[in-house]
C-alpha cells in the first residue's frame, strides 16, 4: 500500500494496563494499515485486543492506567500517539468517528436524539438552530429513520435497538469522517435488522468514500464487510490477509478454531409422545393503551395474540421473531410472571388462576436463563450465594454444607470448579457467568427451562460450548425447554419444533427440519434467508 493510499498505519503497537497489584499487556507489538476508503476487520474473541487496539487510535483509553509501551499510530501523516487532547479532540468525532456495540448505554438517556446529534454538530460545524436540525433530519433519513421529524424529541428508551443503532451510526457520520470504527455494531440485533444495518453501512460507505474498521468475532459480518482481516488472541495479530483466502485456507490454529466454531449437531430425537410438561392454549396478554385526563382504555398493544404451545419431556420448542414480536412476553407469561389470558397447564395442574403462594411449589420445577451473564448476576454476591439462592428458599431443611455440596455439584455439572463457589462473577468470561446462570438453574433439579436469548451476548465459539452444554444437560435430566432467541443458528442446533413470532402471533410452526427446510410464510423465507443465506462479496451485501 503505497503512503498517498494509507489513511491509519499502526506500528508495533503495544497497550498496558496497569494497577496497584498488577500489570497486564492487553495488545502486544501489532500493526496494520488501512487504505482510504477500504475497510479492515480486527477479529477475535472477548479479551482479544480488540476493541482496546481501536481506542488507541482515538486516544480514548484510560490513561494513565493505560500506556503505550512501544508504538505509533499515524492517520494521515500524523502521529496521534502522545498526541495532547486539543488536537485529537479536532480529530474525535470529526476526521474519526466510532460506532459502539450497546447504543442503549452509549445514547444519553436524558437527552433527546436531536440534542444528541446536534452537540457534535455544534462542536466540529459551529451548526446550532434550525441549521443544525435540518442536517439532523438529514442524517436521519439517510440512516432509515421512519418519520424522522417525530423522532427529533424523542428519548433512546422510546426507539428499538435497531432505531438506536441508526441514531448512533447517524451521530458518527455527522461530519462525514474519513476513518469510521464499528466496534461490533449488530451484535445484539435481529438477523434481519442486522443485514440491514450492515447494508447501510456499505452503502454510506461508498458514498462518503471512508476508511472503515470493523471490530467483531462473527465471521459472516467480517465476510459481508471487508477485504482484508486481522485475527488477533492474546493481544496479538496471528493471521491476516485477503479476507477470502484467511477464510477458505486458514493457516493458523485459532483461525481454523474460529472458523469451526459455528454452533452444530442436533436436538435429541423428536419423541411425540413424551409426557406434555407445559401446555398452553389460545394465550393472550394484551396491554392497555390509556389516554385522556380519565385515562380511559382507547386500544390495546397485543403483545401476544392468541397462541397454543405444547412443551414435551425431552424436547426443546424454539420461539423465533424479531425485537418486539412477544416472544420473552410469551416465556413469561407460561412462568407465571406477568398476567395473561387463556388456559396454561404445567405437569398436569391448570395454573393459569394459580396466586404466587400457589406457584411457589412449582417453582422450583420452572426456572430461567437469561440473556445477559453480567445482568443477571448480582455483583456483591459470590457464586455459592447466587447458585444457593432457590434453595434458602425451597429447600430450607438443608444444612449449610449440604447446600455447598449440592452448590458445589452444580457448578461441576456445567464445567466449573466447585470450589469456584467462593468467588464473585467479575472473576469470570462471560461464557463462565452463563454457566454459573445455568447452575442457578440446574441446582433446584427443575422440569422445565426457559432460556432466554442465552448466548447472543457470546463470542462464537462460547456460544457453541454453551448449546453443547444444554443439549447435553436435557439428554440428562430429559429437560423440556423452552428456547428463545433471534439466532437460528442456534435455535437450529436445539429445537425440535420451532415457533416464528410477528406482533404477538404465530406465523409459522412445526418441526424444526420443515421450518428451516421448506419455509411457507413469506416472513420466515425473510428471517432464514438473512441468517443463513445472506450472499456477499467484500465488494457490498445483497439482502435477500
Amino acid at each position: 500500500m503505497s503512503a498517498a493510499e494509507k489513511l491509519v498505519d499502526v506500528k508495533d503497537l503495544s497497550v498496558l494496563f496497569r494497577s496497584s497489584e498488577s500489570e497486564n499487556l492487553a495488545v502486544d507489538r501489532i500493526s496494520f494499515q488501512i487504505g482510504k476508503g477500504e475497510t479492515l476487520a480486527l477479529v477475535g474473541e472477548s479479551g482479544s485486543g480488540k476493541s482496546v487496539s481501536a481506542l488507541s487510535i482515538m486516544q480514548l483509553l484510560p490513561y494513565p492506567a493505560a500506556s503505550h509501551p512501544s508504538g505509533e499510530i499515524w492517520f494521515d501523516g500524523q502521529n496521534l500517539i502522545g498526541a495532547n487532547h486539543a488536537t485529537m479532540q479536532k480529530f474525535r468525532g470529526d476526521r474519526i468517528s466510532i460506532i459502539f456495540q450497546e447504543p442503549m448505554t452509549s445514547l444519553n438517556p436524558l437527552h433527546t436524539i436531536e440534542k444528541q446529534i446536534s452537540e457534535i454538530l455544534e462542536l466540529h460545524r459551529g451548526m446550532s438552530g434550525k441549521q443544525a436540525r435540518e442536517r439532523v433530519l438529514e442524517l436521519l433519513d439517510k440512516v432509515g429513520v421512519p418519520d424522522a421529524e417525530t423522532r427529533l424529541q424523542a428519548y433512546p428508551h422510546q426507539l428499538s435497538g435497531g432505531q438506536r443503532q441508526r441514531v448512533m451510526i447517524a451521530m458518527a457520520l455527522a461530519n462525514e469522517p474519513d476513518l469510521l470504527i464499528a466496534d461490533e455494531p449488530t451484535t445484539a440485533l435481529d438477523v434481519t435488522i442486522q443485514a440491514q444495518i450492515l447494508e447501510l453501512l456499505l452503502s454510506l460507505q461508498a458514498e462518503l468514500g471512508m476508511a472503515m474498521l470493523l471490530i467483531t468475532h462473527d465471521l459472516g459480518v467480517v465476510r459481508k464487510m471487508a477485504k482484508r482481516v486481522c485475527v488477533m488472541t492474546e493481544g496479538k495479530i496471528v493471521e491476516r490477509g485477503d479476507t477470502v483466502s484467511v477464510f477458505d485456507d486458514p493457516q493458523h490454529e485459532y483461525t481454523r478454531h474460529l472458523l469451526a466454531a459455528e454452533p452444530k449437531g442436533s436436538p435429541p430425537k423428536t419423541d411425540t409422545s413424551a409426557p406434555v410438561v407445559v401446555e398452553a392454549d389460545n394465550l393472550r396478554i394484551w396491554f392497555p393503551v390509556k389516554r385522556g385526563f380519565m385515562r380511559r382504555t382507547v386500544d390495546h398493544i397485543k403483545a401476544v395474540d392468541g397462541i397454543s404451545i405444547t412443551v414435551r419431556e425431552g424436547q426443546t420448542l424454539g420461539i423465533v421473531g424479531e425485537s418486539g414480536s412477544g416472544k420473552t412476553t410469551l416465556g413469561l407469561a407460561i412462568l407465571r410472571l406477568i398476567s395473561s389470558q387463556g388456559a396454561i397447564g404445567f405437569i398436569g395442574n391448570q395454573i393459569d388462576s394459580f396466586n404466587n403462594k400457589q406457584m411457589r411449589p412449582l417453582r422450583r420445577q420452572m426456572q430461567v436463563v437469561f440473556q445477559d451473564p453480567y445482568g443477571s448476576l448480582s455483583p456483591r454476591l459470590s457464586v455459592g450465594q447466587i447458585v444457593e439462592e432457590g434453595l434458602l428458599v425451597l429447600d430450607k431443611d438443608l444444612t449449610p454444607g449440604e447446600r455447598r455440596k449440592r452448590v458445589g455439584a452444580a457448578l461441576g455439572e456445567v464445567g466449573l470448579d466447585p470450589d469456584a463457589q467462593d468467588r464473585y462473577p467479575h472473576e469470570f468470561s462471560g461464557g463462565q457467568r452463563q454457566r454459573i446462570a445455568i447452575a442457578r438453574a440446574m441446582v433446584l433439579e427443575p422440569k422445565f427451562v426457559m432460556l432466554d436469548e442465552p448466548t447472543s451476548a457470546l463470542d462464537m465459539s462460547v456460544q457453541a460450548q454453551i448449546v453443547d452444554l444444554l443439549r447435553e444437560l436435557q439428554v440428562r435430566h430429559n429437560l423440556a425447554y423452552l428456547f428463545i432467541s433471534h439466532d437460528l443458528k442456534v435455535v437450529r442446533a436445539l429445537s425440535n419444533e420451532v415457533i416464528v413470532m410477528r406482533s404477538g402471533k404465530i406465523v409459522e410452526q412445526g418441526p424444526s427440519e420443515q421450518i428451516f427446510d421448506a419455509p411457507q410464510a413469506d416472513y420466515t423465507k425473510a428471517l432464514i434467508a438473512a441468517a443463513f443465506r445472506l450472499e456477499t462479496s467484500p465488494e457490498g451485501v445483497v439482502a435477500t
